[in-house]
């Protein structure tokens, strides 16, 4: 009787800890609406607005992913405080009333901020790869895997076809009819 309450409350843990996680998917399918919208009002790849916050913030499943709403880890705002095992834990890394918020700071940051206002100005929505080590050429993280890394993620989750050109979108089906009609 023991064994089977004993693995009855590892199975039930074990079931809560990973319902409160996000998985890869269920991240992309939450945000990818909110990082096309930032794409198109500041020119930030969504690929990159995703893979970056994916990577800097395991999906959002970090601590301050999920006490701040910080995807990104950025630095700032006045010293946040958040809960941590019991204890209040003060931090320097910045709290947004939202994720979406987290988004349009990261798009402002790499729009505004003279270190990488640069790559706006020079790449387009539809270069990721070169948004991608551009930002880490700035020096936005220590890690010299870290350009790779999130190109890493853009590739397996094909993250770059939410930066599409809308022409090559609608020349996809106009293809096929092609196609079809000379057959």
């Amino acid at each position: 009787m023991k064994k089977i309450l004993l693995i009855t409350t590892l199975l039930i843990s074990t079931l809560a800890v990973s319902a409160q996680k996000n998985t890869s998917q269920s991240y992309i399918e939450k945000f990818k609406d909110d990082a096309v919208r930032i794409m198109h009002e500041t020119g930030v790849p969504a690929s990159i607005v995703l893979g970056v916050a994916m990577h800097e913030s395991a999906c959002g499943n970090s601590n301050i992913a999920q006490k701040l709403n910080n995807q990104f880890g950025v630095k700032g705002g006045g010293g946040a405080v958040y809960t941590k095992n019991h204890r209040k834990v003060r931090t320097s890394y910045k709290k947004y009333d939202s994720v979406l918020d987290s988004f349009q700071d990261f798009a402002r940051i790499m729009t505004e901020r003279k270190q990488f206002s640069h790559l706006a100005d020079a790449l387009s929505h539809y270069d990721y790869l070169g948004w991608a080590k551009g930002i880490q050429r700035s020096g936005y993280a220590g890690s010299r895997k870290w350009a790779s890394q999130v190109l890493g993620i853009i590739k397996k989750y094909d993250l770059h076809d939410l930066d599409e050109k809308p022409e090559e979108q609608d020349k996809q089906p106009q293809q096929a009819q092609l196609t079809e009609t000379k057959q």
